[in-house]
């Protein structure tokens, strides 16, 4: 079961790779050819906009995966070690419920696009390009629950990356026997 999540995350990333190289290729053509030939294609500019939605909800997935997301813990620190579980799960919980509602809002979003055929200025239809916010959020939702009760990967109250919990090392460490 962890071999087709694996490959799951690196289709995730993959795809987030694809789309940052696109955004910077496409955001440099576009400065060259305004610079160079007095002006660029009508459609970049949107597609560009489009794709920093994309990125940005890709990329907040992600980080929710790999527990790197925002996380502000000034009073866990202070807590005991229960109350810090305690802390860790109803702020994950809660912003899993944010992200539930936002996906709903998205939906909605999308839904009021989707009964008109309005199309984007580079001819894909709206609801097309809505859809990654309530996909993102809503699965982001998924992943604060999962979060809520798995182990954390950081030790509270540091923000740093290489102080990493002992279960998260160990589980490191099964990763790499695995391969």
């Amino acid at each position: 079961m962890r071999n087709w999540v694996r490959w799951l995350h690196r289709i995730e990333n993959g795809i987030l790779t694809v789309l940052v190289l696109i955004l910077v290729a496409l955001a440099g053509a576009q400065i060259i050819m305004r610079n160079v030939f007095g002006g660029g294609f009508s459609w970049t500019d949107p597609f560009l906009r489009t794709l920093v939605v994309w990125t940005a909800m890709l990329g907040a997935l992600a980080a929710v995966r790999e527990d790197k997301h925002i996380a502000v813990d000034v009073l866990q620190r202070f807590l005991p070690p229960g109350a810090q579980r305690l802390a860790r799960v109803l702020t994950l919980l809660f912003a899993a419920a944010v992200c539930a509602a936002l996906a709903w809002y998205g939906w909605g979003l999308v839904g009021v696009d989707l009964d008109g055929d309005a199309k984007s200025e580079f001819g894909l239809p709206n609801w097309l390009l809505e859809s990654i916010l309530p996909i993102g959020f809503g699965l982001m939702a998924l992943r604060f629950v999962v979060r809520a009760f798995a182990t954390p990967t950081h030790v509270p109250g540091l923000s740093a990356p290489e102080l990493l919990h002992d279960a998260g090392r160990m589980n490191a460490g099964d990763e790499g026997q695995a391969r």
